[in-house]
């Protein structure tokens, strides 16, 4: 019991850091809580909802470890090195690409509520 405790205290610190520290997460944070009353218009089903949040809180965990990778190459140096540039621009693809998915199945879900599909 207190190992989970402990990890859930880290977990809270470390979503704290993250949203004082970093606007990208703000936003994600904003997007998640629009994203829920959001999805329950546009999702056909009570399923299709769920899947159009768990999308977007997809965008949020992959900004928060595309902001761990950060934090921990500026760390290591704070010089330019072209080895931590192109990490941390792998791990700003990562946030891309989701954010890509994630805008997917918003225009499908919304596409299918018009009757489109």
């Amino acid at each position: 019991m207190l190992r989970l405790w402990r990890a859930t205290v880290n977990s809270r610190n470390g979503l704290a850091f993250a949203l004082r520290s970093e606007q990208a997460v703000r936003e994600e944070v904003v997007a998640f809580l629009l994203a829920l009353p959001l999805a329950c218009v546009v999702g056909a089903t009570p399923m299709r909802s769920v899947e159009l949040v768990c999308a977007v809180v997809l965008v949020l965990v992959v900004e928060l470890l595309n902001t761990a990778i950060e934090k921990l190459a500026d760390r290591l140096t704070t010089e330019h090195d072209l080895q931590i540039g192109r990490v941390k621009d792998l791990g700003s693809a990562a946030v891309g690409v989701a954010l890509l998915m994630s805008g997917c199945f918003w225009l499908f879900a919304i596409a299918e509520r018009l009757g489109l599909l």
